[in-house]
């Protein structure tokens, strides 16, 4: 069967997405998990954007191996010198580089006329090749293009090396019968359209991303892109999971395979979900937490007598497991170490000792520890920074009574090493805590977003606290978990503040341009 490669952009642009923020080590997890997955190619980010973002680029390309790893580059010069610094340590050096050719880009967002344009992205492209064997050029807002000129600036770019064409449709707006019929066009019209692979990128304005990136299959394609868990800006990206199970599913109508090992989907769509603190709805395909739920009194009758009544997609399939989990709190440490490894977890000795510690004292108080719990809990080590001076909660206590002014008293250790306790109040709980941690982090703090949500079932399940805010005019997020909502809820605004600092302690060298 032909092989279609997947370009994931989850850590490039899927981060866009508003009030998502990842930060350097949650990416290598991330990017670790989607190697696992299959990922032909990982997009770690965009180098030249940020400090940040050169040294998770520079360090997942150092880290990753069976995977090809790439960065986003405009089509300048400053751009690709700093691409190949991030970028030059990996197995095989991999550029992503974009100019936008539509009309309506070209006039008033480049104010460049088409011959500047495909001057500029020959010249880009000549340049990046003599740094990378593997060069992958975008037409951004392609499908808004004129198709001559798409046919014309891609023979350009062809001739001038590049590897991969990428044919986004940029701004959500193609049906799948166009998007396809463009397609068609391209492998009939563009001259050495057989030397390169061509790609498809499709956003989910429309609710279209993933139907059009499977007709540009059918079309020629050789690559799709898109997110884990479709997210991305906007309204997101095509989901992969999706893509991959609907190949996998009607390969007997699409004859085509991805390489993608689906036993991972469901441990990369959860954890890209917990570090990006975006919720996947109910009734997501594939990975939504009722995709595989029957509650109809007739379904349910078919499900009983053959599965494949109503279930064309198996739990299994993607990894889900329904078996019933060992661990309690007389569970020894090789055991637990066991499950560590294989829910597919690294932990130093350090790290598996702590985790050990905090799920004994968790295994006191829940009555079930649940597979969800443990993730929770070794992901939490495994993207700790240990050695950046952070916040640290030592208690918090609340007084409230329906005739009272809720008040909030915070006890923690500042990143000097000094404890301070600091108490004040406010209209309910969850702002007297808020307005205590405001005057011991000393900064403007303006809440954008507040959530709390349960992790398992049950009166003790964990408590997921998801803050988004602005620490003197930065947006962060902050994240954390507790069995007491309030606890966890004082836990993720420290965690956003502490992105700052960790964020400020790295140190980037500036490439040579």
């Amino acid at each position: 069967m032909r092989k279609i490669d997947i370009f994931d952009t989850t850590l490039r642009d899927g981060e866009q997405s508003a009030g998502i923020n990842l930060n350097t080590a949650e990416k290598l997890e991330i990017a670790r998990l989607l190697e696992r997955f299959g990922a032909t190619v990982i997009e770690a980010g965009f180098p030249a954007s940020s400090p940040g973002d050169f040294e998770a680029v520079k360090r997942i390309a150092e880290t990753v191996k069976r995977s090809t790893v790439t960065g986003l580059a405009r089509a300048m010069k400053r751009d690709i010198d700093t691409s190949w610094e991030a970028l030059r340590g990996a197995e095989q050096p991999h550029l992503h580089v974009f100019l936008a050719t539509s009309p309506i880009h070209m006039e008033y967002k480049l104010k460049k006329t088409p011959d500047q344009v495909v001057d500029i992205a020959v010249e880009a492209v000549k340049y990046a090749k003599r740094f990378f064997p593997l060069v992958q050029w975008s037409a951004e807002d392609a499908f808004r293009s004129d198709p001559a000129f798409l046919v014309r600036i891609i023979n350009e770019v062809i001739q001038a090396g590049a590897t991969t064409i990428n044919i986004p449709d940029t701004v959500g707006y193609a049906t799948p019968q166009e998007y396809g019929a463009l397609f068609k066009f391209l492998k009939e019209n563009v001259t050495g359209i057989e030397r390169v692979k061509l790609s498809a990128h499709c956003h989910n304005d429309l609710g279209m991303a993933v139907a059009n990136s499977i007709a540009a299959i059918e079309n020629g394609a050789d690559q799709v892109e898109g997110t884990i868990n479709g997210i991305g800006e906007r309204a997101g990206n095509a989901a992969l999971e999706e893509i991959a199970v609907a190949l996998h599913i009607r390969k007997d109508f699409y004859g085509v395979e991805t390489g993608i090992n689906l036993q991972e989907i469901k441990r990369t769509s959860q954890l890209v979900s917990q570090l990006t603190g975006v919720v996947i709805q109910p009734n997501k395909a594939v990975v939504g937490k009722n995709a595989f739920a029957h509650e109809s009194g007739i379904h349910q009758d078919g499900m009983l007598k053959n599965r494949e009544t109503y279930e064309i997609i198996t739990p299994e399939l993607i990894g889900e497991t329904t078996a019933p989990l060992a661990l309690g709190k007389h569970s020894g440490r090789h055991a637990f170490k066991d499950r560590a490894v294989s829910m597919g977890f690294e932990l130093t000795d350090e790290q598996l000792n702590e985790a050990f510690a905090e799920f004994k004292n968790l295994a006191d108080k829940k009555k079930e520890i649940t597979e969800d719990d443990l993730f929770v809990l070794f992901t939490g080590k495994q993207i700790e920074y240990s050695d950046v001076p952070t916040y640290e909660l030592t208690n918090v206590q609340v007084q409230y009574g329906t005739s009272n002014v809720p008040t909030a008293t915070v006890s923690a250790t500042v990143p000097t090493g000094e404890k301070v306790v600091v108490a004040t109040t406010g209209a309910g709980s969850v702002e007297a805590i808020f307005n205590t941690l405001e005057q011991l982090v000393k900064g403007q703090v303006h809440i954008l977003d507040y959530r709390v949500t349960s992790i398992g079932k049950g009166r003790d399940a964990l408590g997921e606290a998801v803050v988004n805010l602005s620490f003197n005019g930065e947006v962060l997020t902050g994240r954390d978990v507790a069995q007491d909502v309030l606890e966890a809820s004082a836990k993720a605004y420290l965690n956003a503040i502490n992105r700052k600092l960790i964020k400020s302690a790295v140190k980037v060298k500036e490439p040579v341009s």
